[in-house]
């Protein structure tokens, strides 16, 4: 078929694919099989379109889940000395295990911030099942407007990024001698106290000064 007759069909409206006229571009299956290009248009096109993704998606502005090993869980309360006369709280508490984790062991009384309900009801089954509801509360709260004055300990696994707007706050609103650890993740230009690696994960040990440098608020 020359190329005349072929714009003319083109200008007719006569569909190209339903002549059979080979497309000039492989697909994947071609290059795959190592056969000569697909002469059908119609799948080309379809296998350019995206498909839409049913996946659940984390709250707009949530910080995305990943559960803390138990073993950096034991690390990062081990660090902290926490105790009986602790107040916890844990900053993106997720499925609750660093707060039950507290109570379970050593008694302490802990609070679990999460924007996400899903975390904060698997949280309170979890806490269920550890048998320490009576020392444990999860609340869905953001973390920018929660009030963390009552902590001796804090704990997160945050991002870089959150970790540097949320050290203003604690450190305007935590006691001195607080301790704070962090999973994975630093805060910027206040240098811990200490550091651990645990299973090739890094943890991060702080204590909130009497005096704060000008450069941390």
């Amino acid at each position: 078929m020359n190329f005349k007759k072929i714009l003319f069909l083109l200008v007719t409206g006569v569909s190209i694919s339903s002549l059979g006229i080979a497309g000039c571009t492989p697909t994947q299956q071609d290059l795959e099989a190592g056969t000569e290009p697909s002469t059908d248009l119609t799948a080309q096109t379809e296998t350019a379109t995206p498909t839409p993704t049913t996946q659940a998606q984390e709250p707009p502005g949530d910080v995305p889940y990943v559960p803390t090993p138990q073993p950096v869980v034991d690390a990062m309360l081990q660090v902290a000395k926490v105790g009986k006369n602790d107040v916890l709280y844990d900053l993106g508490s997720g499925d609750g295990r660093i707060v039950n984790t507290a109570a379970q062991k050593y008694g302490t009384r802990g609070i679990g911030i999460d924007i996400n309900p899903e975390r904060i009801k698997e949280a309170n089954e979890n806490a269920k099942k550890a048998g320490v509801t009576e020392r444990v509360k999860f609340v869905q709260q953001d973390l920018f407007t929660t009030d963390f004055s009552e902590a001796t300990v804090v704990t997160l696994y945050l991002l870089p990024e959150v970790n540097a707007k949320l050290r203003p706050k604690l450190l305007k609103e935590l006691k001195p001698g607080t301790r704070i650890v962090s999973h994975a993740f630093d805060m910027g230009n206040w240098k811990p106290q200490q550091m651990l690696n645990v299973q090739g994960k890094t943890i991060y040990y702080w204590v909130v000064p009497e005096q704060v440098p000008a450069n941390l608020r």
